[in-house]
Protein backbone atom coordinates (compact mmCIF):
# COMPACT_ATOMS: atom_id res chain seq x y z
CA UNK A 1 0.00 0.00 0.00
CA UNK A 2 1.24 3.24 -0.97
CA UNK A 3 1.23 5.33 2.49
CA UNK A 4 1.22 8.63 0.72
CA UNK A 5 -2.10 7.57 -0.74
CA UNK A 6 -4.04 6.29 2.16
CA UNK A 7 -2.15 7.82 4.86
CA UNK A 8 -5.71 10.05 5.57
CA UNK A 9 -7.86 6.52 6.06
CA UNK A 10 -9.89 5.86 9.25
CA UNK A 11 -8.68 1.89 10.24
CA UNK A 12 -11.57 0.36 12.01
CA UNK A 13 -11.18 -2.89 13.45
CA UNK A 14 -14.55 -4.92 13.87
CA UNK A 15 -15.32 -9.15 14.70
CA UNK A 16 -18.73 -8.78 13.67
CA UNK A 17 -20.20 -9.49 17.15
CA UNK A 18 -23.63 -7.32 17.48
CA UNK A 19 -21.42 -4.41 19.60
CA UNK A 20 -19.64 -4.07 16.25
CA UNK A 21 -22.66 -1.63 15.30
CA UNK A 22 -21.55 1.29 17.51
CA UNK A 23 -17.81 0.81 16.65
CA UNK A 24 -19.20 1.25 12.58
CA UNK A 25 -21.09 4.27 13.43
CA UNK A 26 -18.35 6.06 15.26
CA UNK A 27 -15.88 5.45 12.26
CA UNK A 28 -18.34 6.51 9.41
CA UNK A 29 -18.88 9.88 11.70
CA UNK A 30 -14.92 10.14 11.91
CA UNK A 31 -14.29 9.29 8.08
CA UNK A 32 -16.66 11.46 7.39
CA UNK A 33 -15.53 14.27 9.54
CA UNK A 34 -12.00 14.07 8.92
CA UNK A 35 -12.78 13.13 4.69
CA UNK A 36 -10.69 9.80 4.54
CA UNK A 37 -11.66 6.53 3.53
CA UNK A 38 -13.16 3.57 5.32
CA UNK A 39 -10.97 0.41 5.89
CA UNK A 40 -12.87 -1.92 7.90
CA UNK A 41 -10.56 -5.07 8.92
CA UNK A 42 -12.01 -7.94 10.27
CA UNK A 43 -9.02 -10.58 11.47
CA UNK A 44 -9.25 -14.41 11.87
CA UNK A 45 -7.33 -15.65 14.94
CA UNK A 46 -4.05 -17.76 14.36
CA UNK A 47 -5.73 -20.41 16.50
CA UNK A 48 -8.93 -20.50 14.51
CA UNK A 49 -7.00 -20.90 11.67
CA UNK A 50 -4.88 -23.55 13.16
CA UNK A 51 -8.05 -25.70 14.62
CA UNK A 52 -9.60 -25.87 10.96
CA UNK A 53 -6.10 -27.02 9.62
CA UNK A 54 -6.79 -29.96 11.94
CA UNK A 55 -10.05 -31.17 10.76
CA UNK A 56 -9.74 -31.35 6.93
CA UNK A 57 -6.33 -32.58 4.84
CA UNK A 58 -8.07 -29.79 2.36
CA UNK A 59 -6.58 -26.34 4.18
CA UNK A 60 -7.51 -24.04 1.26
CA UNK A 61 -11.13 -25.56 2.13
CA UNK A 62 -11.29 -24.27 5.57
CA UNK A 63 -9.20 -20.93 4.95
CA UNK A 64 -11.84 -19.84 2.53
CA UNK A 65 -14.74 -20.95 4.83
CA UNK A 66 -13.32 -19.02 7.60
CA UNK A 67 -12.65 -16.06 4.98
CA UNK A 68 -16.40 -16.42 3.95
CA UNK A 69 -17.78 -16.61 7.05
CA UNK A 70 -15.74 -13.39 8.85
CA UNK A 71 -17.11 -11.19 5.45
CA UNK A 72 -20.53 -12.97 6.09
CA UNK A 73 -20.23 -11.29 9.68
CA UNK A 74 -18.35 -8.14 8.73
CA UNK A 75 -21.80 -7.77 6.09
CA UNK A 76 -24.27 -8.22 8.87
CA UNK A 77 -22.58 -5.77 11.19
CA UNK A 78 -22.50 -3.29 8.24
CA UNK A 79 -26.14 -3.35 7.37
CA UNK A 80 -26.42 -3.12 11.42
CA UNK A 81 -24.80 0.23 11.71
CA UNK A 82 -25.66 1.60 8.30
CA UNK A 83 -28.54 0.21 6.33
CA UNK A 84 -28.83 0.77 2.54
CA UNK A 85 -26.60 3.61 3.26
CA UNK A 86 -22.97 3.20 4.24
CA UNK A 87 -19.82 4.97 3.71
CA UNK A 88 -18.80 6.10 0.41
CA UNK A 89 -15.03 5.23 0.21
CA UNK A 90 -15.48 1.59 2.43
CA UNK A 91 -13.32 -1.08 1.96
CA UNK A 92 -13.57 -4.47 3.95
CA UNK A 93 -10.15 -6.54 4.57
CA UNK A 94 -10.34 -9.85 5.98
CA UNK A 95 -6.66 -10.78 7.92
CA UNK A 96 -5.46 -14.05 9.11
CA UNK A 97 -3.53 -13.14 12.49
CA UNK A 98 -3.75 -11.73 16.12
CA UNK A 99 -6.46 -9.11 15.74
CA UNK A 100 -4.32 -6.54 17.98
CA UNK A 101 -0.71 -7.06 16.23
CA UNK A 102 -3.17 -6.86 12.94
CA UNK A 103 -4.53 -3.40 13.46
CA UNK A 104 -1.62 -2.30 15.37
CA UNK A 105 0.97 -3.02 12.10
CA UNK A 106 -2.49 -0.96 9.95
CA UNK A 107 -2.11 1.64 12.45
CA UNK A 108 1.49 2.94 10.50
CA UNK A 109 -0.41 4.00 7.47
CA UNK A 110 -3.79 5.68 9.47
CA UNK A 111 -4.59 8.93 10.67
CA UNK A 112 -6.99 7.17 13.06
CA UNK A 113 -7.61 3.46 14.51
CA UNK A 114 -11.19 3.12 15.59
CA UNK A 115 -11.89 -0.51 17.90
CA UNK A 116 -14.72 -1.36 20.16
CA UNK A 117 -13.89 -1.12 23.80
CA UNK A 118 -15.07 -4.96 23.64
CA UNK A 119 -16.00 -7.59 20.94
CA UNK A 120 -17.56 -10.72 21.24
CA UNK A 121 -15.12 -11.85 24.12
CA UNK A 122 -14.89 -10.64 27.68
CA UNK A 123 -12.54 -12.12 30.47
CA UNK A 124 -13.86 -11.27 34.54
CA UNK A 125 -15.81 -7.92 33.10
CA UNK A 126 -12.47 -6.29 32.47
CA UNK A 127 -14.06 -2.58 31.40
CA UNK A 128 -11.79 -2.70 28.39
CA UNK A 129 -10.65 -5.56 26.08
CA UNK A 130 -6.82 -6.96 25.33
CA UNK A 131 -7.32 -5.92 21.81
CA UNK A 132 -8.30 -2.51 22.63
CA UNK A 133 -5.88 -2.13 25.20
CA UNK A 134 -2.92 -3.40 23.11
CA UNK A 135 -4.21 -0.84 20.10
CA UNK A 136 -4.26 1.97 22.35
CA UNK A 137 -1.01 1.64 23.78
CA UNK A 138 1.11 0.59 20.63
CA UNK A 139 -0.74 1.96 17.80
CA UNK A 140 1.31 4.30 15.23
CA UNK A 141 -1.94 6.77 15.55
CA UNK A 142 -4.51 8.32 17.50
CA UNK A 143 -6.98 5.10 18.95
CA UNK A 144 -10.58 6.06 19.74
CA UNK A 145 -12.16 3.50 21.60
CA UNK A 146 -16.09 3.41 21.17
CA UNK A 147 -18.00 2.31 24.20
CA UNK A 148 -19.98 -0.72 23.26
CA UNK A 149 -23.84 -0.84 23.62
CA UNK A 150 -25.95 -3.63 21.56
CA UNK A 151 -28.23 -2.02 18.59
CA UNK A 152 -28.93 -5.32 17.31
Amino acid sequence: MNPQARSNRIVVGVDGSEYSSNTLQMAGRMASTLGGPLDVITCIGMSDYFLASRFEPDLTRFTTELEDTAKRLVDEALERAFGADPPKDLTVTVKFGDPAKVLVEESHEAQLLVVGRRGSGGFLNQPIGSVSRACAAHAHCPVLVVAQEATG
